[in-house]
């Protein structure tokens, strides 16, 4: 059964594990568990994807149970009124895992409790990765430490715009993959389980003006 955080008749919002997909592959035959798919069948009725995660990223995510409420959560996230909050697990700085030919930002940053950091990047896609790129779109993020011991640092993360692998790639690229992305870098495993230190924990909707029954928060416990 998937885990539904909240119902009502306009949208559905529920806990994606990591290892499924958040909506159907382009591979009519690809074998892996889709979520969108699931959720169809476990609520008897056509579930459209407002946004989505990454397979290895677990997490919340909102579905919309109608077209009306489709188009107006997809208003939401191009208007950037829904702030989303991940949280990750992450190496200490180190750029060993990044090849000397490519550029990036190899600066030391201090890292303490509470310290915040934004970070604004040219991100293109590319088949299986993002890369930065001087032809690629903006992207905006927002970082805060929460935690640091001798082996890891635990941090929130807030992504003002939704590029592909965005948070992945920013983490990354300044020496700190997240522990399980092997795709960027990381050598460890991920201590929370399968897939990688990355999930999605809080949408917060209080700048939405008609939320159709939303609450202003929904948080993973």
């Amino acid at each position: 059964m998937i885990e539904i955080l909240f119902q009502n008749e306009n949208f559905v919002v529920c806990h994606k594990p990591a290892g499924v997909l958040s909506v159907p592959s382009r591979d009519r035959h690809d074998p892996r568990p889709c979520l969108g798919i699931d959720l169809q069948h476990q609520l008897r009725t056509q579930v459209l994807p407002v946004h989505r995660l990454d397979l290895e990223v677990s997490g919340l995510i909102l579905f919309a149970l109608s077209a009306k409420s489709h188009k107006i959560a997809q208003g939401w996230f191009e208007k950037k009124t829904i702030s989303k909050m991940y949280r990750a697990s992450t190496s200490l700085q180190n750029f060993s895992h990044w090849p000397l030919d490519i550029k990036t930002d190899r600066s030391v940053l201090e890292i303490s409790s509470g310290k915040e950091f934004y970070w604004k990047t040219r991100i293109q896609r590319g088949k299986r990765r993002s890369f930065e790129s001087d032809h690629g779109e903006w992207a905006e993020t927002r970082a805060r430490v929460m935690e640091i011991d001798a082996y890891k640092i635990g941090w929130q993360m807030f992504p003002l715009t939704g590029k592909p692998h965005q948070l992945r790639l920013e983490l990354s690229r300044r020496g700190f993959p997240i522990q399980g992305d092997t795709l960027y870098g990381s050598k460890e495993k991920n201590p929370w389980g399968t897939g990688i230190a990355l999930q999605a924990i809080s949408l917060d909707l209080s700048y939405v003006s008609d939320r159709l029954g939303l609450p202003e928060k929904i948080s993973l416990k």
